[in-house]
C-alpha cells in the first residue's frame, strides 16, 4: 500500500527548500551534506528522505520553485494597456519586491545552476527565457527602435543585471527602498534607450561628462 502524505508535506517540503537554500548560499552546494541539512530543518536525515532522496533533487527544486515564482508575481503585474514607461515600471518593481527575503534562492538560483544535469539545465533555462521575455516586450514598448534587432537582448539582460545584483548592496534599512530603485532602473532604461539606434556605429560617438 502506498505510504500516506501528511496534511502538512507541503509546508514541510517547502521549510526544508527554503533551509537548504539558505545553507546552500551560506555554505556552498558541496559542504551543505544531506545530514547537516537534516539537522538544520530539525528533521531526521530518514525523514529528509522522504522529502528528497538527494541533493540535485533539492537544488533543482529550490531554483524551480524560485522562479516559479518570479514567474507567477511578474506575469501577475504585466499590464501591456499601461503606458510603455508605466508598464515596465510596473514589472521591475514587482520583480524586486518578489526577491525580497529570497536572497539565499537568488544566490542559489546564479551559483547553482550549473551544478544541475544538462536535462534539469535546460528545464531551468526555458523558465528564466520566459522571465526574460516578459522584460524584453517591455523593453521594446519603450525603445520601439529597437524590436527585432540586436541591441533588444544586450539592453534588457543590463536591465536585469542593474535587477539581478542589487541584493549585494541593497539595505532595508537604507536611504533608498525598492519602489525608490525600480523608479531608478526604469528610468535609466526609458533615458538610456531614448538616442539608441538598430545598428550602432563602428566607433560610437563618446559621452563626456558634460554631457
Amino acid at each position: 500500500m502506498a505510504r500516506t502524505r501528511a496534511t502538512d508535506y507541503d509546508d514541510k517540503r517547502r521549510a526544508i527548500l527554503d533551509r537548504s537554500a539558505e545553507l546552500f548560499a551560506e555554505h556552498g552546494y558541496d559542504r551543505a551534506s544531506m545530514s547537516r541539512i537534516a539537522e538544520a530543518c530539525g528533521v531526521s536525515k530518514a525523514n529528509l528522505y522522504h522529502y528528497y532522496k538527494d541533493k540535485e533533487e533539492l537544488l533543482f527544486d529550490v531554483i524551480r520553485f524560485h522562479l516559479e515564482e518570479l514567474l507567477e508575481v511578474v506575469e501577475g503585474a504585466d499590464k501591456p494597456d499601461l503606458s510603455p514607461g508605466e508598464r515596465l515600471r510596473s514589472l521591475v518593481a514587482a520583480l524586486l519586491e518578489a526577491y525580497r527575503d529570497a536572497d539565499a534562492q537568488h544566490n542559489v538560483q546564479i551559483n547553482g545552476l550549473r551544478l544541475l544535469p544538462a536535462d534539469r539545465q535546460a528545464e531551468i533555462k526555458a523558465m528564466e527565457r520566459d522571465l526574460v521575455r516578459i522584460f524584453s516586450d517591455a523593453v521594446a514598448g519603450v525603445a520601439p527602435q529597437m524590436k527585432g534587432t540586436k541591441l533588444l537582448k544586450p539592453v534588457t539582460m543590463s536591465l536585469f543585471g542593474m535587477i539581478n545584483w542589487h541584493y549585494l548592496w541593497f539595505k532595508s534599512t537604507g536611504e533608498v527602498t525598492r519602489t525608490d530603485y525600480a523608479e531608478i532602473v526604469s528610468q535609466l532604461i526609458v533615458d538610456g534607450t531614448r538616442n539608441l539606434y538598430a545598428e550602432p556605429t563602428s566607433a560610437p560617438r563618446r559621452i563626456t561628462a558634460a554631457e
